[in-house]
């Protein structure tokens, strides 16, 4: 029997030929980059805060797409990725918080299964017993892992859980583990609501028209959004985003604040995490938004929001 394969919105293509990667195998090898700046660790991390906190929103920064964020009352944790390699390559930034010194876990959220977003390795260790949800398709590989308190969801799909509720959002993307499963389980972002605050972790992406519905969809109080592995574009564009479209999708979802990730942790592509940066800056100052609306975290830095009505 075939195997169910997921798709993008509008059957955007997301698959690179073995011409392309050749192609771009050879650009590399022709480029020379600075790898010498480093994201910066927070000078302090609110341990005790995060071990104690209950009722106010906060949002810390692990590294890539790794978020402790804790709202209405419950500890989340997005893609949680604590792994030192990424294939061949080290991490190029110790994560900000150490796995032991987390606070028990209430909820994984993962956006899809690509291994510098689901690693099996992390999840075993996270303390607490989290309640993991995943895209549809990703259930069968949790359960051959022995991981039975999972949920699956399709897109605009959620579960709500005290006064919290968690939306599986489209994003254009794809996936893959092994030779085989090629687009078998799904990809997405997630929108976390409560009374107070909404986030919008927008998982791995490219530009696209989704951004807009799901502004239309809820009001979003904090975006945040990937920023790296954006070079050669020619090749990346249909499944991430570049600095500049990050900041446009950052505007059609209307959002508040701006939280960039998914940079300055594995080196996915030719863009260095002082290009993502700087890229996303420039962008910022040409539109002349505000620049207390732009929040780049330090690694392990905690940005705290108001405290959640119950």
């Amino acid at each position: 029997m075939a195997k169910f394969r997921y798709s993008n919105l509008d059957q955007v293509g997301n698959q690179r030929s073995l011409h392309d990667l050749v192609q771009w195998r050879k650009e590399r090898r022709n480029k020379e980059k600075d790898m010498s700046y480093c994201v910066p660790q927070a000078e302090q991390v609110e341990l005790e805060f995060l071990h104690t906190n209950r009722s106010k929103t906060s949002i810390t920064w692990i590294g890539h797409s790794t978020f402790l964020i804790q709202l209405a009352g419950f500890t989340i944790v997005t893609d949680p990725v604590w792994a030192n390699r990424m294939g061949l390559d080290k991490r190029l930034t110790a994560p900000g918080i150490r796995l032991s010194d987390l606070p028990d876990i209430d909820l994984v959220l993962i956006s899809h299964g690509h291994y510098d977003h689901l690693n099996f390795s992390t999840l075993r260790k996270l303390p607490g017993r989290p309640l993991h949800l995943v895209p549809q398709g990703l259930g069968r590989l949790f359960l051959k892992k022995g991981f039975y308190d999972v949920e699956e969801f399709a897109w605009w799909q959620y579960k709500s859980v005290g006064g919290l509720q968690m939306t599986f959002v489209p994003a254009q993307h794809w996936t893959k583990r092994t030779l085989w499963d090629t687009n078998t389980s799904h990809w997405g972002g997630w929108v976390l609501t409560s009374r107070q605050e909404t986030i919008y972790f927008a998982g791995d992406t490219g530009y696209f028209a989704g951004f807009q519905e799901i502004g239309n969809q809820f009001n979003i109080d904090y975006a945040l959004m990937p920023i790296g592995a954006y070079e050669p574009e020619w090749f990346m564009s249909m499944q991430h985003v570049s600095p500049e479209q990050a900041v446009q999708a950052y505007l059609d979802t209307k959002a508040r604040l701006f939280i960039p990730m998914h940079y300055g942790t594995f080196r996915l592509a030719d863009d260095t995490p002082k290009d993502a940066l700087e890229r996303l800056t420039a962008e910022w100052k040409r539109l002349k938004l505000k620049e207390e609306d732009l929040k780049i975290l330090h690694l392990g830095q905690t940005l705290i929001g108001s405290p959640d009505e119950t």
